[in-house]
């Protein structure tokens, strides 16, 4: 459905200490190098770019938008908001059900040390894995 998604970043140096941890949570690798930027996914499908704004300019946070990422199953959601709290994130909702969008949804919210709002999110049945 999208080719990827672009966040930006203050310091590189400390993006790629939140990121690669809590990328690794969701089993989500880095399939390319790119200059001043951080890269996450696979090389046929999404992507995540981390970079700081082509035009020079501060960094700043889309009030409203965040990133959802697919997890495998609800350990890794657990495991994600930990990753992130442990390297510089900040709770935005603790992992848990969240009845009101679906039946199996199992959701955290996070952001990164720029403010980016994140997500690690589940669609599957608690005993599905």
């Amino acid at each position: 459905m999208f080719s990827h998604i672009t966040l930006g970043t203050n310091d590189i140096d400390r993006a790629r200490s939140f990121y690669e941890p809590v990328m690794a949570t969701l089993g989500v690798a880095q399939p390319f190098a790119l200059p001043g930027t951080l890269v996450f996914g696979d090389m046929a499908g999404t992507k995540l770019f981390v970079v700081s704004p082509f035009d020079g300019g501060a960094a700043s946070v889309g009030n409203g938008a965040h990133a959802a990422f697919l997890a495998p199953d609800r350990a890794a959601v657990d495991a994600f908001h930990a990753a992130a709290l442990a390297n510089g994130g900040s709770d935005e909702g603790a992992p848990g059900p969240r009845p009101h969008y679906h039946a199996n949804y199992y959701g955290a919210y996070v952001r990164d040390p720029d403010g980016n709002k994140l997500q690690a999110v589940c669609h599957r049945a608690p005993d599905a894995g």
